[in-house]
């Protein structure tokens, strides 16, 4: 692996752990922000999905931290246990959020649908492209295949890159639906919305910066090939 490689791994790996530790610190912030209308997240989920006219999703609770997320297989809204027991912001935030995407399944969210159509090709991109792109350096210091293997390798990646930058509206549009539900249904007030936005908006950052990681590494293999190819 050449320096450059090391170094663009090394900017967002750092990076992403910032805005990691950020996002911990926020939620623990806003964790300590209670709702005045003592709503839990699971009520709060509950009673958007209601407002939406959704009636075939149920709200259940999973282990962990920072778990949460919307499964569209079984149209369930999985909330962690600080999330779905909880009364304050930060679990008003992420159970509007998830409830968000629901609603973009039920509506046809043209992204979500894009998104879901890709996952079988991400899930097998994820699992083989590095050990092809590896194979296909290796097999290049030996034999004109490893451009192939390599290529084969990179178009993989590329899929996943594809991936990153689609969830990348999924998930805004998400945050967007969320919070103009809590605004305008006024279910928190304006010191727990501010610190909902707060807390979606650094949640948003850990999604991009993937993406941006996901596309540097992209062109980098990209660049790699283009040279293998001249040699």
């Amino acid at each position: 692996m050449s320096l450059e490689y090391y170094i663009v791994i090394g900017v967002f790996t750092l990076v992403s752990w910032l805005i990691s530790n950020t996002l911990k610190r926020k939620f623990k912030k806003y964790s300590k922000l209670h709702l005045r209308n003592g709503m839990s997240g699971a009520e709060i989920a509950e009673k958007m999905l209601r407002d939406h006219g959704i009636s075939d999703v149920r709200v259940i609770s999973t282990p962990g931290m920072l778990t949460d997320h919307y499964n569209p297989k079984n149209k369930t809204v999985n909330l962690s246990e600080g999330v779905y027991n909880e009364r304050n912001a930060a679990a008003a935030a992420v159970a509007a959020h998830e409830v968000g995407h629901a609603v973009q399944h039920a509506r046809a969210y043209k992204w979500l649908e894009m998104r879901s159509s890709l996952v079988p090709m991400v899930n097998i991109s994820s699992q083989f492209s590095q050990y092809l792109i590896m194979g296909g350096l290796i097999l290049g210091a030996t034999s004109s295949m490893g451009y192939w293997v390599l290529a084969f390798g990179v178009v993989l990646m590329a899929m996943g890159t594809l991936f990153s930058f689609i969830t990348l509206p999924v998930e805004y549009d998400a945050s967007n639906r969320a919070l103009a539900w809590l605004e305008n249904k006024h279910i928190v007030t304006r010191e727990e919305l501010a610190g909902s936005k707060d807390a979606l908006k650094w949640a948003a950052r850990t999604y991009l910066v993937a993406a941006l990681g996901s596309l540097a590494m992209l062109a980098y293999w990209v660049l790699r090939l283009m040279a293998n190819n001249r040699d």
